[in-house]
C-alpha cells in the first residue's frame, strides 16, 4: 500500500524502505499513518508529509527531507500546529550556490520567548516584533508545553532528536523561579521508559545561573550552550548579560561536574578596531584555561532587516559591510580572518579541532578548508 501510495505521489524510490519501516513502527505502536499535502513545507518534496495519529496523542508531522549531503531520510517536522516543537527550516538544504547559507535543520522545543538582556544586535527585537510583548520574556502556558513534549518523546521514532530550548528565548531566563527549565523540563528527558529514544535537549544561554543545574543529577540528556564574547564587545552591546568571565566561569562548573558543555563565540566583531583579533585570541586563552568544550562554533555579526529596523542601539551597524543570504555582516576579508585566525589558533595551542561556523556560506566554508556537508555546529549532535 505505502509503495503505490509512494508511486503516485511522488518519486522516492530511494526511500521507500525507511518509508514503509516508518509506517510500520507507528503502528505497530497504535498510530494511523497516511501520507497528506502541505504548501507549507519548505523542502526537496514540497508539500509531502506524514500524518501519525493516535488517540489521545497530539499529531505528529515527518517528512522525508535531504540533510546537507542530499541524502534523504525520514526527520520530525513539526508536532501538531509546531507552536511548541517544530523543525528550523529557513535555510535551503542541500546548499547548491556558493553563496547558500550553511545551517542544519535543526528541532526547536519553544517553551518560551523573549529575553530579559538587551544586547544591542539580538535578532529576536526583528523576530518578536509583532507581538504585543516584543522580545520581554514569557512563558508559555506550561500545560501545554508538556502535553506537546510528552508526545514527542513517547513517538516511536528511531533517531534521537536535540532539541533546542534557546532560538527564541535565553533557556536560564527562568531559573530559580516557578518556570525554570530545570525543574520543569529537563525532568522529562531522563525518564528511560518515556525517552526510549534517547533524546536531548540543548540549553543555550547568556547567563550564568547554574545553580539548579549543579543540583540536577541526571546529565545525560542535557547539552548546555554557552554564547560568549570578548569582554569588550560584551561590555558595549551585549547589557544585561552576565559578564563573559562569569559565563565562562559558569561553563567551567558544568564541565567539572559531568555536563556536556559547548561554547558559541558568536557575533565576532572587529572591534576595538586596531586589536580585535588579539582580544579574541585572549578569549580562546580564557576558555581553555578554564574547560575544554565538546565543540565551539564561530560567528560573526549577522544584520537581518528586521532585527536593523527595530534596534535602538545602532552603533554596530558601522560593521555590517555587505549583504548575504542571512542579513548583512562584515566584509568576507574580516570574517575570513576571523576564522582562519581563531581556528588555527585553537588547533595549534590547544590540538582542538571540534569548530564549526554559524550561518556562513559555503564559499567560506571551502575557502577555510573546512568540509560544510560535515558541519556539525552548535545546534545537531
Amino acid at each position: 500500500m505505502v509503495v503505490s501510495i509512494l508511486d503516485s505521489e511522488i518519486d522516492l524510490r530511494s526511500a521507500k524502505v525507511s518509508l514503509e519501516r516508518i509506517f510500520s513502527r507507528f503502528q505497530e505502536s497504535g498510530y494511523s499513518v497516511n501520507l497528506v499535502k502541505d504548501v507549507n513545507l519548505s523542502s526537496k518534496h514540497r508539500g509531502f508529509l506524514i500524518k501519525a495519529r493516535k488517540q489521545g496523542i497530539l499529531t505528529i508531522f515527518l517528512s522525508i527531507l535531504p540533510d546537507l549531503k542530499g541524502r534523504l531520510k525520514i526527520s520530525v517536522v513539526r508536532l501538531a500546529d509546531g507552536s511548541v516543537i517544530e523543525r528550523f527550516m529557513h535555510t535551503k538544504i542541500p546548499p547548491t550556490d556558493p553563496e547558500d547559507i550553511v545551517c542544519p535543520h535543526f528541532l526547536e522545543l519553544k517553551w518560551a520567548y523573549g529575553c530579559p538582556f538587551n544586547c544591542s544586535y539580538c535578532y529576536l527585537q526583528g523576530t518578536l516584533r509583532l507581538l504585543p510583548t516584543k522580545k520581554r520574556p514569557m512563558i508559555k502556558e506550561q500545560k501545554r508545553v508538556k502535553k506537546h513534549l510528552l508526545a514527542f518523546l513517547k513517538a516511536p521514532l528511531n533517531t534521537p532528536e536535540i532539541l533546542n530550548t534557546g532560538e527564541l528565548c535565553d533557556s536560564l531566563m527562568y531559573e530559580k523561579t516557578e518556570y525554570s527549565i530545570t525543574k520543569n523540563i529537563l525532568p522529562l528527558f531522563e525518564d528511560g521508559k518515556l525517552n526510549k529514544t534517547g533524546h536531548k535537549i540543548l540549553i543555550v544561554t547568556k547567563s550564568d545561573k547554574i545553580e539548579e543545574l549543579l543540583d540536577y543529577s541526571k546529565k545525560e540528556h542535557v547539552i548546555v550552550s554557552f554564547s560568549i564574547n570578548t569582554s569588550e564587545v560584551s561590555e558595549k552591546w551585549e547589557k544585561g548579560a552576565a559578564s563573559s568571565l562569569s559565563r565562562i566561569k559558569a561553563a567551567k562548573s558544568l564541565f567539572e561536574n559531568g555536563f556536556d558543555v559547548r561554547i558559541r563565540i558568536d557575533p565576532i566583531i572587529p572591534y576595538p578596531k586596531n586589536n580585535w583579533i588579539e582580544y579574541y585570541r585572549r578569549l580562546i586563552d580564557e576558555i581553555f584555561s578554564q574547560l575544554c568544550p565538546s565543540r565551539i562554533t564561530l560567528g560573526t555579526l549577522r544584520g537581518l532587516s528586521t532585527t536593523i529596523r527595530k534596534t535602538q542601539d545602532k552603533s554596530w551597524l558601522i560593521y555590517l559591510e555587505e549583504p548575504s543570504r542571512w542579513g548583512r555582516r562584515p566584509g568576507r576579508k574580516i570574517r575570513l580572518e576571523a576564522y582562519h585566525t581563531l581556528i588555527e589558533y585553537m588547533s595549534r595551542e590547544y590540538e582542538f579541532n571540534n569548530v564549526a561556523l554559524c550561518k556562513e556560506t559555503v564559499q567560506m566554508w571551502q575557502d577555510l578548508g573546512l568540509d560544510w556537508k560535515l558541519c556539525k555546529c552548535n545546534c545537531v549532535g
